[in-house]
């Protein structure tokens, strides 16, 4: 007599050592030493941003700084806006003695990040009240020194990680930058006012705060002096030609080089609106909240507890959804994930205050948020494919990519104040289908088997 169920038993244990193994090969990408480096940067690049916003926020407004003068501290986040401007310099220049010693990227690495330690520090020795200048002089130096750290970081990223773990880098990266702003935000909120109950002076709390921070930013000087250089570009320019001569012929190589592919126009504007849905409703979601009867404290421990927890998740889901699909399936995935989310807050906007309602909300958004950022930014560094130029049109991208957040959704406001809040989310949603739109036409026209190819 056959045995005919022993053949189904061992198709079925293969199957399942396969899996086993494929899940088991995802998690290793994590603890390769590139991808580890690549994490550590994350953190470094995710630690300034609280220190120029809400942090600082919190000191000026415990030293009764009027809000007038709160509001306009807004403007020293200008430069992560415009880093494209200064990006081609990064492309082109070396930095004296370090990029000798280190190589180009680790030694752009290495200075941008002394320059913002010691940009912290001049910040947290200021006083809000008798030198509102030197604060705000010092809050746009930790900007620009954030903001060509991350043009470094992101140029080092895709440079030195392989095809295959970008999805996975990226994932890390974001997980590491949201650990690092929670850092900064409140872990030093909490240092602070741990520094007043063990008796330091309360003039001299928030300095030392931000001593601590400029610590912090060693994790990301550690892991620039452990990592290798990436290869230098086959088409870099000779070191000899003129500064000037270098630095324009990057821009212009760079911009041209990018306007010259096939689709390009239709690239850019998927960059501009494939997160504008997600930009739209971010705008007001907090204020959202508040009004429908939430208090601060609430929604603050809400988003900071299981929110924090649910976006690592979901970027680690978004690397491992971009590593095992193709980038157009992975693409198709995030945008229908973004604005499916949205309409949860149209729930929520029924459902009133009802706190197990807000923490799923919460938990939606930040998950499906976070997944949607790691294939984007995965689809972002595919499309910076020429070494020369990494830097410079990755910068130019990014800074695309914030036009939804910055100025196309600054009209939220006159949409909710005439839908009210059920339907504004639901018309934040409906704002994900040109993004959609302009995706399948991509997908139609061949750009994802092309792209495909050139990272091959």
């Amino acid at each position: 007599m056959t045995d005919t169920t022993r053949p189904a038993q061992e198709v079925e244990t293969a199957e399942t050592t396969k899996a086993t193994d494929g899940f088991l090969a995802g998690l290793s990408v994590y603890l390769r030493p590139r991808v580890l480096i690549v994490i550590l940067l994350g953190f470094s690049s995710g630690l300034p941003l609280a220190l120029t916003t809400s942090t600082l926020t919190v000191w000026m407004a415990e030293a009764k700084v009027n809000l007038v003068t709160i509001g306009l501290f807004a403007l020293v986040g200008v430069p992560y806006n415009f880093k494209f401007v200064w990006a081609p310099l990064v492309d082109a220049l070396d930095v004296p003695l370090l990029s000798k010693w280190l190589g180009r990227r680790r030694g752009w690495l290495v200075f941008t990040q002394l320059l913002l330690a010691l940009a912290i520090l001049w910040l947290g020795f200021q006083d809000p009240i008798a030198a509102p200048w030197h604060v705000a002089f010092g809050a746009l130096l930790v900007a620009c020194a954030s903001a060509t750290q991350d043009i470094v970081v992101d140029a080092f990223r895709v440079e030195s990680l392989e095809t295959r773990e970008q999805a996975a880098g990226m994932a890390g990266y974001v997980a590491a930058y949201r650990v690092g702003m929670l850092a900064s935000g409140a872990g030093v909120l909490l240092l602070v006012a741990w520094f007043e109950v063990i008796g330091i002076e309360r003039a001299d709390v928030w300095a030392w705060g931000y001593v601590a921070a400029a610590l912090m930013v060693g994790v990301g000087l550690i892991a620039s002096l452990l990592a290798k250089e990436p290869p230098a570009p086959e088409n870099a320019l000779p070191r000899e030609e003129s500064v000037a001569k270098r630095v324009v012929q990057t821009a212009v190589g760079a911009f041209g080089e990018f306007l010259s592919r096939h689709l390009a126009v239709a690239i850019l504007l998927f960059v501009v609106l494939f997160k504008f849905c997600d930009a739209f409703a971010g705008v007001l979601t907090s204020a959202f909240v508040i009004d429908i009867g939430f208090d601060k404290a609430t929604y603050a421990g809400v988003v900071k507890g299981v929110g924090f927890a649910a976006a690592l998740i979901g970027g680690f889901a978004g690397g491992f959804i971009a590593r095992a699909l193709p980038l157009s399936t992975s693409l198709w995935i995030a945008g229908i994930l973004q604005m499916a989310s949205n309409l949860v807050f149209s729930w929520q906007a029924y459902m009133g205050v009802n706190l197990p309602a807000l923490t799923l909300t919460i938990v939606v958004e930040n998950f499906t948020g976070a997944i949607g950022t790691v294939i984007f930014v995965a689809y972002i560094s595919a499309l910076c494919g020429t070494r020369a130029h990494t830097a410079t049109q990755y910068a130019l991208l990014t800074a695309l990519a914030a036009v939804g957040r910055t100025f196309l959704a600054s009209s939220a406001g006159f949409v909710a104040e005439e839908t009210g809040w059920a339907w504004f989310f639901a018309v934040t949603a409906v704002a994900a289908l040109p993004g959609l739109a302009i995706l399948a036409f991509l997908q139609a026209r061949g750009h994802f088997r092309e792209l495909a190819e050139q990272r091959a």
